[in-house]
């Protein structure tokens, strides 16, 4: 068993074998993939509550410092993965991009199970002051409307599908790339501003500190870290869809 796959495992108090194998195949191929090493926080979903869903793969230590989770109102936990209510549930990650990121390399992604088209916000936040966001929302006001980095970015139609994984990444510093699944939903030329300073809220925005736009898809993996390629993000997508797949929850 890999070490890093054991430390989450020992943590979460995790010992069926099923989701056991499935971490540790997890790993194994994010580190073959050279995307382990990209990854700030890993949040897998695995073991059917939010004593297990709040530990963060890649650090799996049980404090703020190590970006764990903070479930607050209502969710639904269960072996598919936690279930925001779309009315007041959220979790803190303490991610903070201006403190913990890079302005120019950063990436969001977000699994769903869950079909609802609905002006939600699923992982990230906004500052109206500096007009400068870094979130992930499939379909907002009927416009793909997304951003890393950078003022608000909307891509047209929004994702008609909001199940699947979905992934924003910035790999560098004048370009903005989205990603649904294993196709590139939109690339542009879009310079990056600042990195934001609030918190990542997951399964809402944070918007300069009050959660907004609440989510109610159910999300079965989340991670942030640095930006990632075509190539990068198309590994992540093929490893994390091989663990769903694994897990009997893949869409």
């Amino acid at each position: 068993v890999d070490a890093d796959a054991q430390a989450f495992l020992t943590a979460s108090g995790i010992t069926d074998p099923t989701i056991s194998g499935a971490i540790n195949t997890l790993v194994v191929q994010m580190k073959a993939d050279n995307i382990w090493a990209q990854m700030k926080a890993i949040y897998p979903m695995v073991g059917g509550a939010a004593s297990t869903h709040k530990f963060n793969l890649k650090d799996p230590r049980d404090l703020d410092a190590a970006f764990r989770l903070t479930f607050s109102g209502g969710w639904t936990h269960s072996s598919n993965g936690a279930l925001p209510n779309g009315t007041n549930g959220y979790a803190d990650t303490f991610y903070n991009p201006s403190i913990n990121g890079l302005l120019n390399s950063a990436h969001l992604s977000y699994y769903s199970r869950t079909q609802i088209v609905g002006n939600q916000i699923d992982f990230g936040g906004y500052h109206t002051t500096s007009n400068c966001g870094n979130y992930l929302s499939y379909n907002y006001t009927g416009s793909f409307y997304n951003s890393i980095n950078d003022d608000n970015a909307i891509f047209g139609s929004g994702l008609a599908t909001t199940t699947g994984f979905l992934i924003g990444s910035r790999p560098n510093s004048t370009t903005s790339k989205h990603y649904h699944n294993n196709s590139i939903v939109k690339s542009q030329t879009k310079n990056s501003v600042i990195n934001p300073n609030f918190n990542l809220f997951l399964g809402c925005g944070n918007w300069v500190g009050a959660p907004l736009l609440f989510s109610s898809k159910q999300c079965a993996f989340a991670s942030v870290g640095d930006g990632l390629t075509d190539t990068e993000a198309a590994n992540l997508y093929t490893a994390v869809q091989a663990f769903q797949t694994t897990l009997s929850r893949n869409v």
